[in-house]
């Protein structure tokens, strides 16, 4: 178990799409992950499972590797427990963790999995991207637009959207 966990990376997914006229296993899959508007964002980890679930809707959201720096900014920004009140260090201390960049490691390390910790909203509510976004939201990542894996560059997405 100890050499999945070390294989295994955190991973940032973003709806950026509407899923009006999307596929029924695209909406399904979309709702599967938590992402229930536009500009929301997850925390899962790189299983195979995920993956194909990525894929499976990679023609409404984006995916990639987060740093640990972008996710230290991002729950403290856009964490939310349930109820929509701020992720506080008091919480984190309540879990186990002495402060927030130490749950933020954990995450990062695939030692806990954020969206089943209690009290806590799966998912983060994000800002449109400053200065919009740089390509076409209906193209791949590859091909110039938006959407699909982008790797190391999800940072950059995300640091604009918070």
């Amino acid at each position: 178990m100890s050499e999945e966990t070390e294989s295994r990376k955190c991973v940032a997914a973003i709806r950026i799409r509407g899923i009006i006229s999307a596929p029924l296993q695209v909406r399904e899959t979309v709702k599967m992950l938590n992402l229930k508007r536009n500009n929301y964002a997850v925390l899962i980890d790189n299983r195979p499972s995920f993956i194909g679930m990525l894929k499976t809707a990679q023609s409404f959201i984006t995916w990639g590797e987060i740093s640990k720096k972008s996710l230290v900014t991002l729950l403290k920004k856009r964490g939310r427990l349930i109820g929509n009140k701020k992720l506080t260090d008091e919480y984190v201390k309540k879990l186990g963790y002495s402060s927030l960049e130490e749950l933020a490691e954990a995450i990062y390390n695939c030692k806990v999995e954020y969206w089943k910790l209690p009290n806590i909203q799966p998912y983060f509510r994000l800002h449109p991207p400053t200065n919009g976004f740089k390509g076409k939201i209906k193209k791949s990542y590859g091909m110039g637009g938006e959407l699909g894996y982008r790797g190391e560059k999800i940072n950059e997405l995300l640091d604009r959207m918070i």
